[in-house]
């Protein structure tokens, strides 16, 4: 079989964009590794394997990852489709029998007959063709420095340790205060939490006594990306390693005293929406319990909501927001496409959504319809978005789908709705919009 596309990797994201591209009628090549080879990580040679947990999150369609679901299923998802039919009891969660759901995956991928599905090793990136890079976190070093090559950014795999995300409404501003150190420029960039010196020692020793994350055996030897230093580790090179770092208050007057703070947190602006902030320098391997716990420990974040919690992976990504186009092409070579992981979105169910948005674009282009992306309105678009531009590239990280990647409700129908209105409120907004933007590229 002569294919029109070639994707590079048979995960959760390879196989969705394999699947709607296959759907839609083009012949897909699937070069899968697996098979020939293994890999530290996986334990079979199936497609789409879970490598950590059995779970796709919540599927309540309220939530913003059960509401990609939906959006998901509507688009006729492969990878939804298996883990439907595989599904175990989980409460309000979709959780699945891996094995069971792996080989459904496998099975529907390669009995389709605009599919042929190799296990090969792919080094370098196609010269020419339409293609799609979907090779995730566990991209090997030779094809990691070809994507390198491309991209003209360093994509090499690294521990890169992340830091927490808030979402705004939820920073008490009576406590915290907008100002540049110095208060340098005409803008207020940063968003600052002050605390006395008891506050601040109380906080350094439970940065030391939090429990923490434990290397996987295939981490253990990958270095830490030095950039990126856990908040827990500086807090061990001293008491007042912090406050020489990150919660540096030197130039910042607490408007409430009129003096610098013992030490200061400081969140920085994460989208252009400005719905969330990440803490600036407190990339961590603390649990994520224990996250929950100390973070809000900090004055004026008391009642944080988390759009994401701090992590240490083994990751292989590229600068999406500065090098993809809206349909996920590389901007400097529009034949090459990349989805999943590799984009920078977390998770098996985001994985699964940009691959499968990958494969719906590329086979509008080889059909000759092109289509426009998803309303950012909707879970798929709010992900995409956020993916190819919406995040600021300078500190661009992993991130799962949230409700603080999309657009605020407006005044009249937002205003100062619970929690709980606002995101039916959103879902609703989504569905509207997803039914609309699939009748327009129908």
């Amino acid at each position: 079989m002569t294919h029109q596309v070639h994707i590079i990797g048979g995960g959760l994201a390879g196989s969705e964009a394999a699947w709607q591209l296959a759907e839609a009628g083009v012949r897909v090549r699937l070069s899968e590794m697996r098979g020939t080879e293994a890999t530290p990580a996986h334990q079979t040679d199936s497609l789409a394997e879970l490598v950590c947990s059995n779970s796709f999150r919540s599927d309540d369609p309220n939530n913003a990852v059960g509401l990609l679901h939906a959006e998901m299923r509507a688009l006729g998802s492969l990878i939804l489709r298996c883990a439907d039919e595989h599904r175990v009891p989980a409460g309000s969660a979709l959780a699945v029998d891996r094995e069971g759901y792996a080989e459904g995956v496998t099975r529907a991928i390669s009995a389709h007959p605009n599919i042929e599905l190799v296990r090969e090793r792919i080094d370098r990136l196609p010269a020419d063709g339409q293609v799609i890079v979907a090779t995730g976190p566990l991209t090997g070093e030779a094809l990691a420095v070809s994507i390198g090559e491309a991209t003209g950014a360093d994509a090499l795999a690294f521990f890169d340790a992340i830091a927490p995300i808030v979402h705004h409404h939820s920073i008490d501003m009576d406590i915290a205060w907008m100002a540049s150190r110095w208060d340098k420029g005409e803008t207020k960039d940063y968003i600052n939490c002050p605390m006395n010196r008891e506050q601040y020692l109380a906080f350094h020793q439970a940065l030391l006594d939090g429990e923490k994350t434990e290397f996987k055996e295939w981490e253990k030897d990958t270095p830490y990306f030095d950039g990126c230093m856990p908040i827990e580790v500086m807090a061990e090179r001293g008491v007042d390693t912090m406050r020489y770092g990150p919660m540096k208050p030197v130039g910042l007057d607490d408007p409430r005293t009129g003096r610098w703070p013992h030490a200061v947190v400081q969140l920085r602006q994460d989208n252009a929406l400005g719905t969330l902030w990440n803490i600036v320098g407190f990339q961590t391997k603390l649990k994520h319990g224990e996250q929950v716990r100390l973070f809000r420990s900090i004055p004026g974040l008391e009642k944080a909501e988390f759009a994401r919690l701090g992590g240490l992976h083994r990751n292989t990504f590229i600068q999406s927001p500065k090098l993809l186009d809206g349909t996920l092409r590389l901007k400097s070579q529009p034949n090459l496409r990349f989805a999943g992981q590799i984009t920078g979105c977390e998770g098996y169910v985001e994985s699964s959504a940009i691959g499968l948005l990958a494969g719906r674009f590329a086979a509008a282009e080889l059909l000759g319809r092109p289509i426009d992306p998803p309303p950012p309105t909707t879970a798929l678009g709010a992900l995409l978005g956020h993916i190819t531009g919406g995040a600021d590239a300078d500190s661009y990280q992993p991130m799962n789908v949230n409700f603080g990647l999309f657009p605020p409700l407006d005044g009249a129908r937002g205003g100062r709705k619970r929690k709980a209105d606002r995101k039916v409120m959103m879902a609703e907004r989504a569905s509207a919009a997803l039914k609309a933007w699939m009748l327009s590229a129908a």
